[in-house]
Order: C-alpha cells, then sequence, then structure tokens
C-alpha cells in the first residue's frame, strides 16, 4: 500500500499503525467532498438565517444560551481554540499526534461536522509534511471529547500553538511556512468540530492495541521458554482440555501454546510423578487467554470509533430533498473507549503479574525444585546472577496494580455542572498505555531469565520447541548467556526491544507459518 485513502468508513486499527509509525502518506477520497459542502453549506444557512444552534450562534457549555451575532462567529472559533488550550504534564509521543491528525481527519470526512473541505485538508497536508503540534498528555476529561489535547493540535492550523518538525521546535506558523502551508481562518462550527471528540483517546488506543496483539503473543512466547527452562509440562495445553470450558480465546491460545513446544526435548515426559505445574506455568491458556478477549474488545470498540462522528452539534442533510437538521447529542462522550482501555489495562496488569511470578520461580532455586541454580549463576554468593532482574519485575508489577485503578468509576462534573458526567476515557488510556510499557518490559525480563536458564538445562544439545527456539536464537543475537555478573539495565532494554517492536512476536509466528 503506497497511501491510505480516508473516507470516514474504512479507518481501522493496523491502518493508523501505518500512518503513526511507518509514516504512509494520507490522501482524502474525492467521494466524501459532496457529503461535507452539503453539511458546510447548511451551517453556512444557519449563520445567515440567524437560527439559533449551539456552538455556532451560540457561546459553549454553561454560555450555550449567550447569543453569538453573525458578525462574531468566528471570532468564537478563535477565542474556543485559544481558552480551551489548557494542557499540562508531559508532552504525547510524535505516534500519537500523528494517529490523533488522522483519525480527527477521518471523522470530520464522514460530513456531519460542518466543516470545509479545507480544514480535513491541512490536517492531512500537516500529517504528509511531518508537523507535528506539541500536545500535553494532560487535561482532558473525555467528554466533552477531548477538549484540550485537540485545542492544542488545532493551534497550528490557525498559526498559533507550537510544533516540532524534522526534530526542531517552533511557532505553528513557522512550522506550516516550512512547509509551504497556510494556517486556515476558521469559519462558524470549525473550532468547534476540530475539538469536540475522541480523537486523543481513540488515535492513542489505536496504537495500544496494536501493541498489546505483539504483547500478548511475545508473553505467550516467554511463557514457554520458561517452561522448558523450569522442566514442565504441556500436557495442560491439551486440546481437550480447552474443547470442555470453550472460550474461544482460551482454545486459540492453548494451540498457539502447543505449537510453540512443538518438537521440544526440554519438556517432562508423560509419566513423570511430578503430574502438574504451577499456576503460571499450568493456567497460561486461562488467564492469556482472557487477556486475549480483553485486548479484542478493546480492537472492537476502537474499530467503531475510529469511523465514528463524535463532535456536536451534528448536522444532517438529506441527500434528496436537501432538508437540513442539526441536532445537540452526546457522541463525543467517552465512555465506550474509557471502559475498553480500563478493561485492556487490567488484562495488561495480569499479564505483567503471571510474567513476573515465572521470573520469580525461575530464579529460585527453592522454587523450581533445584532444576536451575539460584539466581540463575554458577557462582551464588560470590555473585548475585539475576536476583536484582526479578526485583525490577516485581516493582513494575506492583506500579500497574495501582494504574488498573479504573478511570471510567471516576467523573468530576465541569462547566458549572453543566457537563455533569466526564468518562475519564483519556486517563484511561494513558495508564493502560504505562502498563502496557511496564509489561513489555516485565517480559523482556523473562525472556532474558529463561534463555539464562534453558542454557543450563540444554547441555547435551537437546532440541527447543518449533517456536521457543527462535526465540532464544533472536536473545542470543542480542545478549550472550552471563557467566559473571553485569550491568544487566542495557540486556533488559535489549530485550525489552525485541518485545516492543514485536520482533520476536513476527519471528515466532513466522517460523510457526512456514516452517522456516
Amino acid at each position: 500500500m503506497n497511501s491510505l485513502t480516508i473516507s470516514g468508513t474504512e479507518l481501522k486499527v493496523d491502518d493508523v499503525v501505518e500512518v503513526a509509525k511507518r509514516h504512509l502518506p494520507v490522501k482524502l477520497d474525492p467521494a466524501a467532498l459532496p457529503k461535507i459542502e452539503r453539511s458546510r453549506a447548511a451551517v453556512d444557512q444557519f449563520v445567515a438565517e440567524g437560527r439559533v444552534v449551539y456552538g455556532i450562534t451560540t457561546g459553549f457549555g454553561r454560555f450555550k444560551d449567550k447569543i453569538i451575532t453573525a458578525d462574531q462567529v468566528k471570532q468564537l472559533q478563535i477565542n474556543l481554540v485559544r481558552s480551551h488550550a489548557v494542557g499540562v504534564g508531559p508532552e504525547l509521543p510524535e505516534q500519537v499526534v500523528r494517529a490523533m491528525l488522522l483519525v480527527r481527519a477521518n471523522t470530520l470526512a464522514l460530513g456531519h461536522s460542518g466543516v470545509r473541505p479545507a480544514v480535513i485538508q491541512l490536517l492531512i497536508d500537516m500529517l504528509n509534511a511531518g508537523v507535528h503540534p506539541c500536545i500535553p498528555s494532560q487535561g482532558s476529561l473525555g467528554a466533552s471529547g477531548d477538549l484540550a489535547p485537540l485545542a492544542h493540535m488545532t493551534l497550528v492550523l490557525i498559526g498559533e500553538g507550537e510544533a516540532m518538525f524534522k526534530g526542531e521546535r517552533m511557532n505553528g506558523r513557522s512550522a506550516l511556512n516550512r512547509v509551504n502551508l497556510q494556517p486556515i481562518e476558521l469559519q462558524a462550527k470549525e473550532g468547534l468540530a476540530l475539538l469536540n471528540g475522541t480523537t486523543f483517546m481513540v488515535g492513542m488506543g489505536a496504537l495500544l492495541v496494536r501493541r498489546a496483539i505483539n504483547l500478548l503473543l511475545t508473553a505467550d512466547t516467554a511463557a514457554c521458554l520458561s517452561l522448558e527452562a523450569l522442566h514442565g509440562t504441556d500436557r495442560a495445553f491439551d486440546a481437550r482440555v480447552h474443547a470442555v470450558r470453550p472460550h474461544p480465546r482460551q482454545i486459540d491460545d492453548a494451540a498457539f501454546l502447543r505449537n510453540i513446544v512443538a518438537g521440544s526435548e526440554l519438556l517432562r515426559g508423560r509419566d513423570s510423578l511430578n503430574v502438574q505445574d504451577p499456576y503460571t506455568l499450568r493456567c497460561v491458556p486461562q488467564v492469556h487467554g482472557a487477556a486475549r478477549d480483553a485486548i479484542a474488545y478493546g480492537q472492537w470498540v476502537i474499530n467503531i470509533e475510529l469511523n465514528a462522528v463524535n463532535d456536536n452539534p451534528l448536522i444532517f442533510v438529506d441527500e434528496v430533498t436537501g432538508e437540513t437538521d442539526v441536532i445537540s447529542a452526546g457522541n463525543f462522550h467517552g465512555e465506550p473507549i474509557a471502559l475498553a482501555m480500563d478493561y485492556a489495562a487490567l488484562a495488561l496488569t495480569e499479564l505483567g503479574n503471571m510474567s513476573e511470578r515465572r521470573t520469580a520461580r525461575l530464579v529460585d532455586a527453592d522454587s523450581n525444585g533445584g532444576v536451575l541454580p539460584m539466581f540463575l549463576t554458577r557462582h551464588g554468593g560470590l555473585e548475585s546472577g539475576f536476583m536484582m532482574a526479578q526485583y525490577t519485575a516485581a516493582a513494575l508489577a506492583s506500579e500497574n496494580k495501582v494504574l488498573a485503578h479504573p478511570a471510567s468509576a471516576d467523573t468530576i462534573p465541569s462547566s458549572a455542572n453543566v457537563e455533569d458526567h466526564v468518562s475519564m476515557g483519556a486517563t484511561a488510556v494513558r495508564q493502560a498505555w504505562q502498563i502496557l510499557e511496564h509489561v513489555e518490559t516485565i517480559v523482556a525480563i523473562e525472556l532474558l531469565c529463561a534463555a539464562q536458564g534453558i542454557d543450563f538445562r540444554r547441555r547435551n544439545g537437546e532440541q527447543m520447541g518449533w517456536g521457543t527456539e527462535v526465540a532464544y536464537n533472536l536473545i542470543r543475537q542480542h545478549v550472550p548467556f552471563l557467566d559473571e555478573d553485569t550491568i544487566l539495565a542495557p540486556h533488559i532494554e535489549s530485550v525489552r526491544q525485541l518485545v516492543a517492536d514485536g520482533t520476536i512476536k513476527r519471528a515466532v509466528e513466522e517460523r510457526l507459518e512456514t516452517g522456516e
């Protein structure tokens, strides 16, 4: 795919990833123009008639009963953008900003927001040219949408605020000038249409979902490496077990695990007196499968919201009669995304809890029955081996338990109690993002320890599993067997990158699919 054509109807999670991370160029579908233009004409008609329409000829929030005259409508939109740019905290990563630009353009392309095509085109041109508004991460309540983050994004469209271009920070007008773009003069409704929506939470949520899917499959691989290192058994992954508790993704997860360890000579035989493993080995399909459910739900919600009109008010024009209607409603409310991201955060926390406990067993000879030396070192006492790696995993797992508190359980009324219930969806997705990054590190630590354990057990060239061998070899390309104490932090980071960018997941999938 050389470019992505958007129309408001077909954007998917993986499209967002391609544009946000790999800079796939974007185009507006010409077929979307008639609907966009009809809704814009309706807004112009409302202003000309002096019709009372929220946010077009009235103020905002508590000022909904303040009438705005025709000669004030442009200033109203500029004032809205400036007054709502109240974001604080660390700025959003470039990939999240790019996702926001794409998502907002796609939403406006549906033609119910009343903006001119030029507004959408400027969003696309900024995206393609690499002009990235500087957007603070905190300040959104998730209803009326992501007002503060989107205000900072929109400032650059009107030549204000700040943006990054090729690593240089500059004011919005200068950034546009660098790529021969001109700031836009907002017309009636356009500032509100740009600010009022779920763009931040759904853009960041799309990127999170894709990384979470990669992480889920990598965590499966880590569990299998630990299973081999700990001389476990794959009997608990038997298809018959999961067929009689038919949760689909539990079944899928068990099948994936069976394929990863297929052919392994490091597992226990069926006649062993040790008939079952600890839960973090035996119950991987049940726990990881449930986590798959949560992320699949998040992907389902995000894919819907990517192609949804979520500002207010909404413009409806009958294509046959030309009759227009405008409705004030609440599609900007982020509750669907907030709940989905809280669910994802909880699932990812559990994924990290499982991984950390497997790491604890790998480094503790008392827990693993002496299969592996204490702290995975030959020189215990003189050397600490991987003792402290588990500390880091435990610290991150513990922090996740705080971050997993559901943001959507809270609400604080705003705008003088007119906006009296908010979703906190932006907080939900930011917390889920932090948890995701923590779990990527936790799983990396498990992989590092499991590979060390494999080297202690694989003394006679025993065959590893069909998928675990690939993962092990990848790790060993970056981190050698550690025969003496060394600084572990760089090694943890090396493996974390293999987890976060999906390298291990892709390599294992390719082995399982192609047999090579």
